[in-house]
């Protein structure tokens, strides 16, 4: 049972979004200022009984420092969200669209808004996250400034949603991995997908015998993602997903993968999230 977990951001941001959609609306959350703190106080039992942490997305990719994070954390995966990204324009109540001069938001925000925005002359003000500023206007009273965040930003700092899902590209997902203590977590019911770490012996078709094991076992391999060795003469190591339909077809080409690789690290089996 999780009751308390870290995230990368502010109250109202979309990590705690995914967090709630997952583990519940009661889920208490730790927000921290980077993806460090969210690893560190998350392995941390004193502190949270985990953490969410964002992986990738749909549009901009991989979050490539965060699976190192996840790499060199006591943290397993014990489950996974998918949370469609819709930005809105909100403002405190009473102020209409044309009262708006400026508009606040995290950059990224602001670059997947440019072609609402781009309608108005308003000065678009860069921001460090996206519920902060959803924060600051409600705080200051502002009666000519507009923030773009999430929907939950707007109802913790009771704001009105003026346009609602004004980003650019609709269909816009980001992947969180739902964290907990490998000495906390219990197996879960009806796994039906794994993340792993594995690193080749580098002789040539080292990485073709790996993936016609997972071939052979009839188990799709959802994500492969490369990361160089520091260190070493341009070698690698690699991240995989994978679905399957059991987990005992899972732990059998694990065996297998085992005797094919120089190291192997299961970082969790779990449910298989879904884009809703």
């Amino acid at each position: 049972m999780m009751n308390k977990v870290t995230i990368q951001g502010y109250p109202g941001c979309f990590h705690q979004e995914a967090a709630r959609k997952f583990l519940g609306k009661q889920i208490e959350v730790i927000p921290c200022d980077n993806f460090r703190d969210v690893i560190k106080i998350g392995s941390n039992k004193k502190e949270s009984d985990g953490a969410v942490m964002a992986i990738e997305n749909s549009i901009a990719g991989s979050i490539l420092p965060n699976y190192n994070l996840l790499k060199k954390s006591n943290l397993s995966i014990v489950g996974e969200v998918y949370l469609q990204i819709k930005q809105n324009l909100m403002v405190n109540p009473g102020v209409k669209l044309e009262d708006i001069k400026e508009v606040h938001s995290h950059t990224m925000a602001l670059q997947q808004c440019y072609a609402f925005l781009d309608q108005y002359k308003w000065k678009l003000v860069e921001s460090e996250d996206t519920a902060l500023s959803a924060k600051h206007i409600h705080q200051h009273k502002s009666k000519h400034i507009a923030a773009i965040a999430s929907k939950l930003a707007a109802e913790l700092y009771e704001l009105e949603i003026i346009a609602p899902s004004i980003q650019t590209m609709k269909n816009n997902y980001t992947r969180f991995l739902i964290l907990q203590r490998e000495d906390m977590a219990a197996e879960v019911e009806n796994a039906n997908k794994a993340s792993v770490y594995f690193i080749t012996d580098h002789a040539k078709g080292s990485l073709v015998k790996v993936l016609s094991k997972i071939a052979d076992a009839g188990i799709n391999l959802s994500k492969l993602q490369s990361f160089p060795i520091p260190g070493s003469d341009f070698q690698y190591s690699f991240h995989a997903d994978m679905e399957f339909d059991s987990i005992s077809q899972f732990e059998k080409v694990s065996e297998a993968l085992k005797k094919v690789t120089q190291e192997y690290k299961i970082y969790g089996t779990y449910k298989n999230g879904k884009l809703k």
